[in-house]
């Protein structure tokens, strides 16, 4: 396989800068990436793995800090997966790889019925696999693919089916503190992730095994922020925000804020003072909001356009 030829277009340029500094500040807003680290990159063959490698290797090039890349595939049997097509890439861009074989696809096959979602045990499956190469190969940090669509669509999978507030951090630390997951795409959109791939004509592999199923609760979701953004351009943009502005105070969680602790300032009058000024103080203050109301706003009295002029 000959070796990825760069387009030249004003475009692409354009949209590779754009990639390449969203992906450089969400390693440096999170701290991601260090000096003398192994980065074990794992890639599927989707074109969310193949932009990650991409533009994680150019950034390796100009980084402050020396780290390495390994990119690691893990075959998981699934009936027709070329596996020649990776090991070319890999062999023709010179980036050091080692390809896992593993057969998770007759497990899920076996364990999930029929016309049930295959996800999340495949994930669970192929996580457990990665961990164990991340501590043969020395990996410091173990790079996804996922981007700022992955997190948002997560973000309301577990509202609307786990009856939890959570998402996708950019670095994670995993629950036995072996391993530490960065997300380097965690501010990158997918529609750019998916123009780019088309750009550079990674030879992407599709996911046979869970992208055939139809009625998924992720594609649903996905579907739904597609429409918000149709209508609301920059919707999915403001909800990432969120993400990263969190007010525990103003949610309902007593584990992450001290509701039971709660009290109300109580104001002492002092010398010469008395609650009458108080009280005059609050009244001038509430006087033009209860002039309004006085008035007739539209809300209570249910005027036409005519009262709202």
């Amino acid at each position: 396989m000959a070796e990825v030829k760069q387009p030249t277009s004003n475009s692409f340029k354009k949209l590779q800068g754009f990639l390449r500094s969203r992906m450089g500040q969400a390693i440096a807003d999170y701290g991601m990436i260090g000096e003398g680290d192994r980065v074990m990159v794992c890639v599927s063959g989707g074109k969310d793995s193949h932009t990650l490698l991409d533009i994680l290797r150019h950034l390796q090039r100009r980084a402050p800090v020396h780290f390495d890349i390994l990119a690691v595939n893990l075959d998981q049997k699934q009936p027709g997966f070329p596996t020649q097509v990776l090991p070319e890439y890999f062999d023709a861009i010179s980036v050091p790889y080692r390809i896992v074989e593993q057969d998770t696809y007759s497990t899920v096959k076996r364990v999930i019925p029929e016309g049930k979602t295959m996800c999340s045990l495949c994930s669970r499956l192929r996580r457990g696999v990665l961990y164990r190469v991340a501590a043969e190969e020395g990996a410091t940090k173990i790079a996804l693919g996922h981007h700022r669509d992955d997190m948002i669509e997560t973000l309301f999978l577990n509202m609307f089916h786990g009856g939890r507030l959570k998402a996708m951090p950019p670095k994670l630390l995993t629950d036995d503190r072996r391993h530490i997951v960065i997300r380097p795409l965690a501010y990158c959109p997918e529609v750019d992730i998916a123009r780019y791939a088309r750009y550079r004509e990674f030879p992407i592999i599709p996911c046979t095994l869970c992208g055939s199923q139809a009625n998924l609760q992720r594609a649903q979701i996905k579907e739904m922020l597609q429409t918000w953004e149709k209508q609301w351009p920059g919707r999915t943009e403001t909800l990432f925000r969120s993400l990263q502005n969190v007010a525990p105070s103003q949610l309902a969680d007593p584990n992450l804020f001290d509701f039971g602790g709660l009290e109300s300032a109580q104001i002492v009058p002092t010398d010469g003072d008395s609650e009458e000024p108080i009280a005059a103080d609050l009244e001038a203050e509430f006087n033009p909001a209860m002039a309004l109301f006085a008035d007739g706003l539209p809300l209570l009295t249910g005027a036409k356009g005519r009262d709202r002029q």
